[in-house]
């Protein structure tokens, strides 16, 4: 009972002693499904189709049960003749394909065919990453602001506050308590009009962030370009550079990043000579914590074995040094890609 193709062509009900119209069989279809209780999902209709099955359905009489026999047995042998459908309008083609077309591409097709995306808008903000509901928040009023914290997940409404100016979230807490009178009509307006506003935000052509893609590239960086690059960003913009340090994984960030049971995992992909090259030249207190975070999760003869074979290769270059982290750090990349590694979220660390 999904499919609602036939509704697409109902025509004016018949008068008097007429034959059945379309419209009318349609009515007479659904409404029997829905004294079975099939879940009929008749919201996803064009509104005037909506709005006329209310009032075909307002307006029938009972009909026998011949009558109710032909009309099942026509709409039977309708299904039974259809081999593929499809959905109507880019709207209903933009929702078969998501996820398997671009963003970009969907952002574009929707803007051109003035399609908006659809569906609660408040889940759509649910989905959201609390950090780009920030401007959200920081363009509505105090009482909209607190709709918005009362509509999402308490953990993301919790982070939401906290990305917020002291003042700023002090009041929007406040606001939450003189919610509770806002009615059904009202919340729907504001749902609304939130996603009018983020249907208007084009969509990135980026897969990630500004903070993802500048903390990738210093990964591979070296240590002192890193250092110089995070001085820089600090003094331009220190929540930016904060959220590109916790996308930055290096070796040093071993200890806080990688469970101790992940690390026999990590080692087994690693070259032997890149280990040993790291590990001996780990100089700093933050490499030393990392390498002697690896030793202690291997197992005691590895350990042993690698630590005599670290003290026989002496001092090691700083840039052969970093050579072998970046490899290693190359490889549990490869592992988090490939879902056999979950690293620990950069916030969790403490």
């Amino acid at each position: 009972m999904g499919n609602l193709t036939p509704l697409a062509q109902l025509a004016p009900p018949a008068r008097g002693g007429a034959a059945l119209t379309r419209r009318q069989k349609a009515a007479i279809i659904i409404r029997l499904a829905l004294s079975q209780g099939a879940d009929m999902p008749l919201q996803d209709l064009p509104e005037d189709l909506q709005a006329d099955l209310t009032r075909i359905l307002g307006a029938m009489r009972p009909i026998t049960r011949d009558q109710l026999n032909e009309v099942v047995e026509e709409f039977a042998g309708d299904l039974e003749s259809v081999g593929l459908t499809f959905p109507r309008g880019v709207a209903g083609a933009l929702s078969v394909l998501d996820g398997r077309i671009s963003p970009h591409t969907a952002a574009r097709l929707r803007k051109e065919a003035g399609v908006r995306h659809t569906g609660d808008p408040w889940e759509r903000l649910r989905q959201l990453d609390p950090r780009k509901l920030v401007p959200v928040i920081e363009s509505e009023s105090t009482e909209v602001a607190a709709i918005i914290l009362s509509k999402l997940d308490i953990s993301k409404a919790a982070e939401l506050l906290g990305l917020l100016p002291g003042e700023r979230a002090r009041r929007i807490a406040y606001a939450v308590s003189q919610t509770s009178a806002v009615t059904q009509d009202a919340l729907d307006r504001i749902g609304l009009s939130l996603a009018a506003q983020l249907d208007g935000v084009p969509e990135s052509v980026f897969d990630k962030g500004p903070a993802e893609r500048v903390g990738a590239i210093l990964n591979f960086s070296t240590a002192a370009a890193r250092e110089d690059v995070l001085t820089g960003l600090d003094e331009a913009d220190r929540v930016f550079a904060e959220d590109v340090r916790r996308s930055i994984f290096t070796f040093a960030n071993f200890p806080d990043r990688i469970a101790p049971r992940d690390i026999p995992k990590v080692i087994r992909g690693i070259d032997q000579a890149d280990l040993v090259t790291a590990i001996a030249g780990a100089t700093t207190p933050e490499l030393t914590r990392a390498a002697e975070y690896v030793l202690d999760n291997m197992s005691g003869r590895m350990a042993d074995a690698l630590r005599e074979e670290v003290k026989d290769a002496g001092k090691v270059k700083p840039k052969d040094a970093e050579t072998a982290m970046s490899a290693i750090v190359s490889a549990v990349r490869e592992l988090e890609a490939s879902g056999e590694l979950l690293l620990i979220a950069g916030e969790e660390e403490d």
